[in-house]
């Protein structure tokens, strides 16, 4: 059953909300951060990436660092840039790209849901990357950055979602990648929204692991801090916006291998053939169906089917990426461990093939897989079976953006 509720959202004034509201914090390496606050002085990179205040040199995980966003952010509630509502309420938040629409419920999940499985994940995360976060919730006493989750679709949440939509929006803006985004704030039926995620069954991390362990965390260390803690305060919740499963899409996520560990073309061909069906395409092209991956070798796009009795009706295993690493990537080329080896990347499908064919082409022995999208049943599956996907299993778009709610305890 789990537990979803209404919050006071921090959120921009009407007029600056398109100037404030950023692409999530890890999307950008520091350069990139500090050029875009540079840009626009307005964005709330500012707050969630304050080492861009700062001279190149300091260390961006040093107190003061997180003390700057905090003070940044009480500057903008100061001077108006942001407004808190008076009372709580859910949020509706809908982003709209390449003429599709996928609408959410903003509100706060609970911590113990995570912790007890209610909230199922599909994603290992590092320790490393949490305890930025953490100390960046922390110092703020709020969560700046969204967990977006997804649940199986529910009739009577659609219903009360289209209602609300009826109305007038918050903000209507467009951004510079061209995805609109608009805010309703949903002040009715606010105990049946309530009800009917208590309903549903479970709740499932469709992007941000890291920031949900982050929030998690973070409200385990104010509970530690409040051991006389009754379970209502607002730190043992964190922000999230909920989606209907069948609205999101999943992007493929693609590799690009370096070196092709000692093996010649005609070697690897030779090879991939004992569990692929092999055949040569006259240009890049994506794959076309589960159990397709699109391979550029040599120079050669090629496409190869994977052999039927790869499958074995294990919901992770069955997984074209698994797939591929179990028979290509690791007897083959030698990457065992895909979290850690330097020798492949990832690449974001929204980049398209011709990113794959520049990395490949910038050496002499690569290689590229473009894949067939994981499907958001194949993501529920996994994690109803309490497994975890290998990494960089789903991409998805669009991003939700920063700033447009904060959730403070």
């Amino acid at each position: 059953m789990p537990t979803i509720r209404p919050f006071r959202s921090v959120r921009p004034s009407k007029e600056k909300a398109s100037s404030i509201a950023a692409l999530p914090y890890d999307v950008y390496n520091r350069a990139e951060a500090k050029e875009a606050v540079r840009q626009n002085p307005l964005s709330f990179l500012k707050i969630d990436r304050p080492e861009t205040q700062f001279p190149d040199d300091t260390d961006m995980y040093s107190p003061q660092v997180y003390e700057r966003a905090r003070d940044t952010l009480r500057e903008m509630l100061s001077d108006g840039s942001f407004i808190e509502d008076p009372e709580p309420c859910y949020y509706l938040y809908a982003l709209t790209f390449a003429g599709r629409t996928q609408t959410g419920i903003v509100g706060c999940a609970s911590i113990d849901d995570y912790l007890n499985g209610t909230i199922r994940r599909h994603e290992n995360t590092k320790e490393e990357k949490e305890l930025d976060r953490i100390r960046h919730v922390d110092t703020l006493s709020a969560q700046t950055g969204p967990i977006f989750l997804t649940y199986r679709p529910d009739p009577g949440l659609r219903q009360l979602t289209e209602a609300a939509k009826a109305s007038a929006p918050l903000y209507d803006f467009t951004a510079e990648d061209g995805i609109r985004h608009q805010v309703w704030r949903l002040e009715q039926n606010i105990e049946a929204v309530t009800e009917l995620f208590a309903g549903i069954g479970h709740i499932y991390i469709a992007d941000g692991h890291h920031r949900a362990a982050s929030a998690v965390k973070a409200g385990l260390k104010r509970r530690e801090a409040h051991p006389d803690y009754t379970g209502d305060e607002e730190f043992n919740y964190f922000l999230s916006v909920l989606f209907p499963a069948d609205e999101l899409r999943i992007y493929d996520y693609n590799r690009v291998v370096t070196g092709w560990n000692g093996h010649t073309r005609e070697e690897l061909l030779n090879a991939v053939s004992r569990h692929f069906d092999i055949r040569e395409l006259s240009g890049p092209r994506h794959p076309g169906h589960k159990g397709e991956i699109a391979m550029y070798l040599g120079g050669v796009w090629y496409a190869l089917t994977a052999h039927a009795d790869l499958y074995t009706q294990d919901p992770v295993d069955d997984l074209d990426v698994s797939i591929l690493q179990n028979t290509v990537l690791g007897p083959l080329f030698g990457i065992r461990d895909p979290r850690t080896d330097p020798r492949i990347r990832f690449i974001g499908g929204i980049r398209g093939l011709e990113e794959l064919v520049r990395l490949t082409d910038a050496g002499t022995e690569n290689a590229a897989f473009a894949m067939y999208p994981t499907s958001m049943e194949e993501l529920l599956s996994v994690a109803d079976s309490g497994r975890l996907m290998p990494p960089k299993s789903t991409w998805f778009e669009p991003k939700l953006r920063s700033g447009l709610f904060i959730h403070r305890f």
